[in-house]
Formats: structure tokens, C-alpha cells, sequence
């Protein structure tokens, strides 16, 4: 390629990657702007602008190397640059300096060929290295034009000469992309609409682990306001994978992809206990659903007879049949375990409640029980907070963990016996480990697969929450009630409303003061001196 225009590509390429300096400098001093940024403005948007601009700075920082690597020269004498990020000329109404791969207006970069040139009359491959120009690959596919330029003893059709530099490249130990060489076949893939499971096999080496990186950019890019909402997440099958790919989707513009593997995917889980490949491979069965549900099952038990339990100084006998209609309620709510104990709860507590009821309230003379039903509400009441009642209930219809529900059944004969009577006596043997010890990468999918049958008991969370409510309105109350009674004599007539219009926020009234009138006393009593 003659010297004159490796030169006219180094001028060019020279000036994006001074537009990419200047769009560099103005992220920076936004992001340092924002940091500075003083009282006035809610926190929220702070970390929201910050975020935006420090992911800006890592795109603009990661499409450096090989900014752009591509020109395509059209039969009506455009001429489009293809690089890894898009770079608009501000100064000329917004037009493209530099397209970015993804891009629509890019893809004939990837699938225009001698047969179906598209328009395209010359495929330029730019070879840099860090922002100098070290070579150009020209694939003329006119082929007239390529005769005059044989003819003229000049280079034409180049052919696959990126693709072979691609393929002879020295390996570094980490990924590379292959932004510069996709062929047809790889992008029809990567450009697939985004509707339901997309697969991609292959034989080793065959490309599949990049095309799939260069989908997800290419998701990202395309459907970028949906997917930033939700997160790419990108699971590997180990660290080492994730090290080998690490740097690919930074280089293709993309930095707000998560990594992950399995062992790393459940929260508050690191799981690294080792364990043998039978076992995983076990663990890896559909059928293991089937045994985590039956596990869930298994614990919302009922007693073989009548329970005994004792209720200040008196026994209350809870029968089988009380459980078993409980539990069915219970279950007919379709709701998760944790979720559905209440109902589980409830039955249970109604019924010892009227066993307590028909003993304190029995009429001696045989009339109706003289209970009201706000004494039942308190004997149910006392009856929850019993600790023999919660140790009942919490034996037959525990509140339960993923982790507690799976260490419990790995480590159970008896509990693997019940619920996976599909499996062999020997593969039971294999599930069976010592609780203690952490978690391997195989339990990780049974732990998301317990975790959505047995839902979050949230009450708790609400009764903290409603404890802290009704703590906020006692302050505000004690506050409105000092500054009601220290008020002035000499109050101006705006000022009392105005205080008595923050009682009514709260729903309530100053102390001794009647809702019938302004100063009068709740006794009807004459006022006061």
C-alpha cells in the first residue's frame, strides 16, 4: 500500500482520537463538577450523574486501542469510518466521523461480498497500533475495478488479509475481540433480534464464547434504555473463564456488564467447598426440583396424634385433624411456605383459642359462654406469644431459610429417604455431607430453586417498620404538645391554626381540647380565668 495513504488514514485517525481526547476532558470535568456538587441537590441524582460519567470515561478510555478500524467506500462517493465507538463532527450538524460497529449503518462492513456488494465498492481493514497506522488491507469487491487496478499494477482484491493477521496473531493468555474480522455468518448472529433464548453451538475454538460476547455489546447498544434498567449479568464456568474474557466487552464500548460465575450468583453466597463431579453432576438433574419441592412439603408436618401443650398451668390439646385442616388451607393459597404460615398460624391459634374460650367462659348454669369476643382476641393474643404455642407451631410449619432447608436435607438419611425416593440408594449416599463446611457451585441452583418456593417472611421487616412509624408520630405528638401548651397569650390569630393543622396530619387533637369548638373544654365546663 503506498506510503501517501497509510499517511491520509493516519491524518484521519489522528483527529478522532483528538475528538475522543476532547470527549475524554469533557466527561472528566462534568464527573469532577458533580462530585463538588454542594447541598441542594438530592443525593440520588448526584450518583446517578456521577455514574453516567464515569461509565463515559471508561468507554471513551477502553475504545483507545483500535478506535477505528474500518473504511467503506460507496458507489455514490461516500465514504463511512467503522470503529468501536460512534463519534459525532459537533461542529458540522451532528454528522458521523466515525460509526460505531453496531451501528445499522455499519453492517455492511461485515456482510458486503463480491456477489452482494450492497453499494459498497471498496472494504478498507486499518491496522493500528496504539494511534499510529501500521497497515491497510483493501478488499475491492467491484470487479471491474479491481481488473483496472490490477492492470495499473497496483494492489486490489486483498481477500481475507485481516482476517489471516487476525488468525496468526501472537496469544496473549486473554481474549481479544473480533470486532475487526466478524464474518457474515457471526454477525447474523449477533445482530439476531432480541426475542426469547438464543443459542449458539459450536466445536471448540470454533468462535462461540466471542460471538456471544459481541452479542451481548450488540444488545446493549441496541436495546440500551430496556437492558440498562435490568443489567446484563454474563456467567462463566469458573474465575479463570471470567479473567479470559474480562476485557472484551470493555473494548467493544460496553463497561456496565456484571460477571459472575454460578458458585457467586446466589446472595450473601460465596460458594467454594469442593466437592466430586458424581455429586455435582447429580445435583445437576432436573429431577432435583422435584426433591427441593418435596423437601418444602416434608416440613409442614402434621402429628401422628393429638400434640399436648402446655398453656399456664393448663394442657390444650391440638389434634391431628386441626393440622391436617390447617395445612390445607394453607397450601391452598398457592403461596410460598414462608409466606403462607400465617394461614397455617391462624387455624391453629383459632382453634386452641376456643379450647381456652369453653373453659374460662363456660357457664356453670349452662347458658352461652360469657366470653366476648374481645376477650377471644386477647386469649389468642397470649396465645402467640406463648413459647410452648411457637414451639409447637414452629415444628410443624417452621419458618425456613434455603440454606437451613438444603443443610438440613444434605445432611439427613431419613429427610433424602422421603423426598427423592427417585434417586438411588447409592446417590443418596453421595448427597449426604456434614453441614458445616459452606456450599459448592452445584448447591447454588437449588438454593435459587428453594428460595422461590419458600418466599421471605416479611414480617419482621414490617412490624421494625411499623414500630419506627408509630415512634416518629409519639415524638411529633410530645413536640406539637409542647409548642400547644407554651404557646403565647399573644399568639397571632394565624399562628394557633396553624399548629392545630399539624395535629390534624397526624390525625389527632391537643390534649383537653374539644373537637365541638375553638377553647372549649371537653367537660362542657364554663372556661377557666
Amino acid at each position: 500500500m503506498p506510503n501517501e495513504e497509510i499517511d491520509r488514514e493516519q491524518e484521519y485517525v489522528s483527529m478522532l482520537h483528538g475528538r475522543l481526547d476532547d470527549l475524554r476532558e469533557r466527561a472528566s470535568n462534568r464527573l469532577v463538577l458533580v462530585l463538588r456538587e454542594a447541598g441542594g441537590t438530592p443525593q440520588a441524582l448526584l450518583e446517578r450523574d456521577a455514574a453516567i460519567y464515569a461509565e463515559q470515561l471508561a468507554r471513551f478510555d477502553a475504545a483507545e486501542n483500535g478506535l477505528c478500524f474500518g473504511r467503506l467506500d460507496f458507489h455514490d462517493g461516500e465514504r463511512r469510518y467503522i470503529g468501536r465507538i460512534g463519534i459525532l463532527d459537533e461542529s458540522a450538524d451532528y454528522e458521523p466521523l466515525l460509526v460505531d460497529w453496531r451501528a445499522p449503518a455499519a453492517r455492511p462492513f461485515y456482510l458486503a461480498t463480491v456477489a452482494s456488494p450492497g453499494g459498497v465498492r471498496r472494504r478498507r481493514h486499518i491496522r493500528t497500533r496504539h494511534r499510529k497506522v501500521v497497515g491497510l488491507d483493501d478488499e475491492v469487491l467491484d470487479l471491474a475495478a479491481a481488473d483496472r487496478a490490477d492492470r495499473a499494477g497496483r494492489e486490489g482484491l486483498v481477500g481475507e488479509a485481516a482476517l489471516l493477521a487476525a488468525l496468526n496473531a501472537s496469544r496473549t493468555g486473554r481474549m481479544n475481540d473480533i470486532v475487526e474480522t466478524i464474518q457474515a455468518e457471526q454477525d447474523r448472529i449477533i445482530r439476531s433480534e432480541h426475542k426469547g433464548v438464543l443459542v449458539v453451538e459450536g466445536g471448540p475454538g470454533t468462535g462461540k464464547t466471542a460471538v456471544a460476547l459481541h452479542r451481548a455489546a450488540f444488545l446493549l447498544y441496541t436495546y440500551r434504555q430496556q437492558l440498562s434498567r435490568r443489567g446484563v449479568l454474563i456467567v462463566g464456568p469458573n474465575a479463570t473463564f471470567l479473567r479470559y474474557i474480562e476485557q472484551v466487552l470493555p473494548s467493544l464500548g460496553e463497561t456496565g456488564v456484571l460477571l459472575s460465575t454460578i458458585g457467586e450468583l446466589y446472595p450473601g453466597i460465596s460458594a467454594r467447598r469442593a466437592e466430586p463431579p458424581e455429586v455435582a453432576e447429580i445435583k445437576g438433574r432436573l429431577a432435583m426440583a422435584d426433591v427441593v419441592a418435596a423437601a418444602v412439603r416434608d416440613r409442614q408436618r402434621v402429628p401422628d396424634d393429638a400434640m399436648e401443650i402446655v398453656f399456664e398451668y393448663e394442657i390444650l390439646r391440638l389434634g391431628r385433624e386441626t393440622c391436617v385442616r390447617a395445612r390445607e388451607r394453607a397450601r391452598r393459597s398457592r403461596m410460598p411456605h414462608n409466606q403462607a404460615r400465617p394461614i397455617f398460624v391462624r387455624e391453629v391459634i383459632d382453634a386452641l383459642a376456643r379450647q381456652v374460650a369453653d373453659r374460662l367462659g363456660a357457664d356453670v348454669f349452662g347458658g352461652d359462654n360469657l366470653l366476648d369476643e374481645a376477650d377471644v382476641a386477647e386469649i389468642r393474643r397470649e396465645l402467640r406469644e406463648d413459647a410452648g404455642v411457637q414451639a409447637a407451631l414452629e415444628e410443624l410449619w417452621p419458618v425456613l431459610t434455603p440454606q437451613r432447608l438444603l443443610a438440613d436435607l444434605f445432611s439427613s438419611a431419613e429427610l433424602l429417604a422421603s423426598t427423592a425416593p427417585g434417586l438411588t440408594e447409592a446417590e443418596r449416599k453421595l448427597l449426604l455431607r456434614d453441614p458445616e463446611g459452606g456450599w459448592t457451585p452445584a448447591d447454588v441452583p437449588l438454593l435459587d430453586e428453594a428460595a422461590e418456593l419458600l418466599g421471605e417472611d416479611d414480617r419482621p421487616a414490617k412490624a421494625l417498620v411499623e414500630r419506627k412509624r408509630r415512634e416518629r408520630i409519639a415524638y411529633a405528638q410530645g413536640v406539637l404538645d409542647i409548642a400547644f401548651g407554651s404557646r403565647s397569650i399573644d399568639l397571632e390569630d394565624d399562628a394557633e391554626p396553624k399548629i392545630l393543622g399539624a395535629y390534624g396530619l397526624l390525625g389527632r387533637r391537643p390534649a383537653g381540647r374539644s373537637p365541638r369548638g375553638r377553647g372549649r373544654p371537653d367537660d362542657g365546663g364554663a372556661r377557666g380565668g
